[in-house]
């Protein structure tokens, strides 16, 4: 049990059959009356921020998050993963991937994040590294400073890319923000 006066940043709690996670959180301790714990908090599973007040002295179960490392096999018309350890294989639908597969491999490691069993999100990796299958070629001079132009990855996603990156090119993205981050 973890009451709201311990609460901090990344703290998971369980509250009214939910599980939610810290984003901020503000001890407040007005001139008149009693004081008060001011949250910003996130729905883990459907994504939704809400803001709430609680007392300092309520108290709500700890919910625990299970990360563990899988290997993304393949797609056919579901996501097939599988635990490196003991090689239980999980399946999953494209509404429950959503987009966080999209800059990930055949055989790349994935995190499964997962409270009582049931898995809410996947953590691609947080570079990847990938070859350039379609990209117009660009032209020199055409403009002062940090142009960029649309790529196509291997995997099938867009990316905006400087104009010196041409196809075959491996680059690498960051998935947080899908972005280039330089050429390989």
């Amino acid at each position: 049990m973890v009451s709201a006066n311990d609460f901090r940043n990344g703290l998971t709690v369980e509250i009214e059959g939910n599980v939610y996670q810290v984003i901020e959180f503000q001890h407040v301790k007005p001139g008149k009356g009693a004081a008060f714990v001011r949250t910003k908090l996130k729905n883990i599973k459907s994504g939704g921020v809400t803001e709430r007040t609680f007392r300092p002295t309520e108290k709500f179960e700890n919910a625990h998050i299970d990360r563990n490392e899988m290997q993304y096999l393949y797609k056919d018309d579901m996501y097939h993963f599988m635990n490196t350890e003991n090689f239980e294989q999980i399946d999953m639908t494209d509404d429950q991937v959503g987009d966080s597969m999209k800059f990930v491999k055949e055989n790349e490691m994935v995190k499964m994040l997962s409270h009582a069993g049931e898995v809410f999100a996947i953590e691609p990796p947080i570079t990847v590294e990938l070859e350039v299958t379609e990209t117009e070629p660009g032209v020199k001079g055409d403009t002062a400073t940090g142009a960029t132009k649309p790529a196509i990855v291997e995997t099938g996603a867009q990316v905006l890319v400087p104009l010196f990156v041409n196809t075959g090119d491996v680059i690498v993205i960051d998935t947080r923000t899908g972005e280039y981050s330089k050429r390989v």
